[in-house]
């Protein structure tokens, strides 16, 4: 049996690989420079950190769109990531682009995410800004935790009791720059920012169906008669038309046609499911709690575990960040009520 070494899959790369792609062997490499991996790639072994870290493993119990949903079939953060890398790497493999660097991307791009979705992101920059003297409702505020920048910041920083993971310079680039106004310096990291909002936009309403909130009637028809009925059959036509219209460009992109029906869907979610409805009627709650962990831990910073206090001595705000942003749902929510509810009061637990 004939061992593939690191050289021979750096070769294959070459070989495969469309010329807009980015190879492994012409990587911008490290912070910290190491000896190379004699199997794997630097991306290859740039995934194999992510699937293997804590902040991953926590993604399984941190929440996409229902906080603390009852039944075992609504999507966690995990399961959206996963999602993400699936859609990521059905764009990039007929593009011939790098796939070990599309789905590293991919599987690291929500690191940074806080409990209880964005209402938590939202909750920690009022927090931060408040301790900082700010204006808590100014627009300048509401950017100060930002979870693409926190999951550059955990691969960076915080990973590995404050070592970090080392990852390659695209690779953190990915995450960092993956939704806003960001775009990531290589297409794979393009493919991913587009997969993100494909994934979301397509499978937040099997979930808002799941729950009764939403149905595809109820969809608007614009959008339906350009992306098609049912999430397989949307997430078909987005995939599609991007690998048609980037294919030979050097760019990630939709038709303008097909963009603004998903971006109308996108902006139709945010209107009757993100941001009022049935689905965030417990957002009020979190909101508070994950402000008032902020302040708990803002007062007792001795509480705060040794791995968060590597980094920023002089920044307190931002380590009390770190750790809040790093709870899982459940976690948080044990927190909160070993901090704030009486003991006998508690809620029996199996």
């Amino acid at each position: 049996m004939r061992v593939s070494t690191r050289e021979d899959l750096e070769r294959a790369e070459r070989r495969a690989l469309s010329p807009d792609a980015t190879f492994s062997d012409a990587s911008l490499g490290r912070v910290r420079a190491e000896e190379p991996d004699p199997l794997r790639t630097c991306f290859q072994c740039d995934r194999d950190r992510i699937l293997h870290s804590k902040s991953f493993r926590r993604l399984a119990h941190k929440t996409q769109v229902f906080l603390a949903p009852e039944g075992d079939h609504y999507r966690t953060r995990l399961i959206h990531t996963l999602e993400v890398c699936q859609v990521a790497r059905s764009i990039a493999r007929p593009l011939g682009l790098n796939e070990d660097l599309t789905e590293a991307i991919a599987l690291g791009h929500d690191l940074g995410h806080t409990p209880f979705g964005h209402v938590g992101e939202r909750a920690l920059s009022h927090a931060i800004a408040r301790w900082r003297g700010l204006d808590p409702d100014a627009a300048s505020s509401r950017r100060l935790f930002v979870h693409g920048e926190q999951g550059a910041r955990i691969v960076e920083l915080l990973e590995r009791d404050g070592a970090g993971l080392n990852l390659t310079r695209e690779v953190v680039d990915g995450i960092r720059l993956h939704s806003g106004e960001g775009r990531a310096s290589t297409p794979e990291g393009r493919v991913v920012a587009l997969a993100d909002r494909i994934a979301y936009v397509c499978h937040d309403i099997d979930d808002a169906e799941r729950a009764g909130l939403l149905s595809e009637r109820g969809l608007p028809e614009g959008p339906r008669s350009v992306l098609g009925d049912g999430s397989s059959e949307r997430i078909e036509t987005m995939v599609h038309d991007t690998v048609r219209q980037s294919a030979g460009t050097g760019d990630v992109r939709m038709s303008p046609t097909v963009w603004r029906a998903m971006m109308e869907l996108r902006a139709f979610l945010f209107e009757n499911l993100y941001s009022r409805g049935d689905a965030k009627w417990e957002e009020p709650k979190a909101y508070v709690m994950i402000e008032e962990l902020f302040d708990h831990f803002m007062a007792h910073p001795d509480e705060v575990p040794e791995e968060y206090r590597v980094h920023d001595a002089d920044r307190p705000e931002v380590q009390v960040a770190d750790f809040v942003s790093g709870m899982t749902d459940r976690y948080a929510v044990h927190v909160y009520e070993q901090l704030k509810i009486p003991r006998s009061w508690r809620r029996r637990r199996g």
